[in-house]
């Protein structure tokens, strides 16, 4: 099973090694044309700073951003899953993770990056800001990554869990009968509506539990029995429901 987590505009500094773009290397490789057309166009658009932040859309105070694009190439590396921080990647604490954990996520956990398409938890990333809806000169984002990132996500042998946000679902849907979108709700009285403040921090959550227990999950069934057995409630359909409260007691 492969859960696909969005990323985060916020992101760790520093790492090591001498360069993060190894893009042979990270998961998908048959995406690195695309990556590499990307990663160009971005520095191509980084030597007009006045420019990178209007399409970055950010203002003066997140220039040093533009910086961090600049110097992509070189920047010391990090593991993606340590690289993103924020509401959704904060529980999961990445920095205390043990070994047995980072085998689990390598083998199940996904991070899709509007710079690098799909990646590991352990892919090597430096720091970078794009958005799904950063504009590039030439091609959109989505016209750019949608077909190719489509077509590799629909190749694997895995059920996937997307717990991305419509945005990134737009850079790549899955497509297939293996799939579902996780959505989390609230119970109120019976009623059930989308949460937006704890959206995030429930994906969170969600992700450090699976971390800690590494359960063995063929598909979706397996899923929600282990949920039953924390005490999560997952309700499956082609949309499963996160119901939120249930995974924040847990995790008191």
């Amino acid at each position: 099973m492969l859960f696909l987590l969005p990323p985060s505009e916020t992101k760790l500094d520093g790492g090591s090694g001498a360069s993060g773009l190894d893009l042979p290397s990270w998961a998908f490789p048959e995406l690195a044309a695309v990556r590499g057309d990307v990663i160009s166009r971005l520095l191509t658009m980084s030597a007009d700073a006045e420019g990178s932040m209007r399409a970055l859309k950010i203002g003066p105070r997140l220039a040093s951003e533009v910086e961090r694009n600049r110097a992509l190439a070189t920047s010391p590396s990090m593991r993606a899953l340590e690289r993103y921080t924020g509401v959704l990647y904060d529980p999961i604490r990445a920095g205390e993770l043990d070994e047995a954990s980072w085998r689990w996520a390598s083998r199940h956990v996904l991070i899709h990056s509007a710079l690098f398409g799909p990646l590991r938890a352990t892919d090597l990333i430096p720091a970078y800001r794009l958005s799904h809806d950063s504009r590039l000169p030439g091609a959109s984002l989505r016209s750019t990554w949608s077909g190719p990132v489509a077509e590799s996500l629909a190749s694997v042998d895995a059920f996937v869990v997307d717990l991305r946000s419509e945005g990134y679902v737009g850079l790549g849907p899955v497509v297939g009968a293996r799939s579902t979108y996780l959505r989390v709700v609230a119970d109120d009285g019976g009623r059930r509506r989308a949460l937006n403040h704890f959206n995030k921090k429930s994906k969170g959550l969600l992700i450090a539990a699976l971390l800690r227990d590494q359960p063995e999950l063929r598909g979706l069934d397996d899923l929600v029995a282990w949920g039953a057995d924390r005490g999560v409630r997952l309700e499956p359909g082609r949309e499963t429901q996160l119901v939120s409260e249930s995974l924040l007691s847990t995790s008191a």
